[in-house]
């Protein structure tokens, strides 16, 4: 089936073997050898391709398009009549194709936005030309499940996480799963990127609650049609360490303690 498509979908769009490969970061002879179907693309081959035919990554694996005798049509009766077994992305809306890069041997990196780019990611969060821009990394750790995507935050609403850190995200296509409380990087087209706790709200009234750390901060409700990304907060990397809390009254309570201490040993 992939094979098919592939080749039905170069075809359509007017592409050599070579272009093609190209634009999914990939050599021609790849290309070449899984339209004849002596090798099987990755995951993230598949997900480059699907967002390059316009089509999600199920119609991809499940529809034979060169059936089809008009395209366009096929994928726009299909979203019409919702695809059996897709999870949405949002309530009432279909799988949305994610963008990523890979590097040399097809594992999927971890792009970094930094605090600079925040506002161009608004633009180009679906665009593999602008994220292959983007600085990249891997973390072994994080282990092989998952797409992870690292964004730099500003601003104290989340302290004792520092403005500048960064804050490595696993990517979360069903937004109906996520748990109360849950901190995660929420980018969507009003508010941009921001890092909060996560309160689901979708069943009651179609709204996300994001909650700040910092009590200084209330909270807010963002509708869930704004909301273009959720990324889960996995892990975060700074070079400033928290700040331990010494308020007068902990101080106080230090003192007391080594006092008793003092006096316990005197004791003895």
């Amino acid at each position: 089936m992939i094979n098919t498509n592939l080749k039905f979908w170069r075809r359509e769009l007017a592409l050599t073997q070579a272009q093609m490969a190209e634009k999914l970061g990939i050599k021609r002879s790849l290309v070449g050898a899984y339209e004849e179907g002596r090798a099987e693309p990755k995951l993230a081959t598949l997900v480059n391709m699907a967002r390059l035919f316009g089509i999600s990554l199920d119609q991809l694996v499940t529809t034979d398009f060169s059936k089809k005798k008009n395209a366009k049509a096929a994928v726009r009766q299909l979203e019409a009549a919702g695809t059996p077994g897709t999870t949405p992305t949002r309530p009432g809306g279909s799988l949305r194709i994610l963008a990523l890069t890979v590097d040399k041997d097809q594992n999927e990196n971890i792009e970094l936005v930094p605090q600079k780019a925040a506002a161009g990611y608004l633009n180009g969060y679906a665009d593999p030309e602008y994220l292959e821009e983007l600085p990249k990394f891997r973390l072994p750790m994080l282990g092989s499940t998952g797409t992870y995507r690292a964004f730099e935050i500003a601003g104290d609403s989340m302290l004792p996480i520092a403005s500048g850190t960064v804050i490595v995200g696993r990517y979360i296509d069903d937004w109906m799963s996520l748990k109360d409380g849950t901190p995660c990087i929420v980018v969507s087209s009003k508010e941009g990127i921001v890092f909060k706790r996560v309160f689901n709200r979708l069943k009651e009234g179609a709204m996300l609650a994001l909650h700040s750390d910092n009590p200084v901060y209330s909270p807010y409700e963002i509708d869930v049609e704004d909301v273009v990304e959720i990324w889960e907060a996995k892990a975060y990397i700074s070079s400033t360490f928290p700040i331990a809390d010494l308020s007068l009254n902990r101080l106080a309570s230090i003192v007391l303690d080594l006092q008793q201490q003092v006096s316990t040993m005197k004791k003895v």
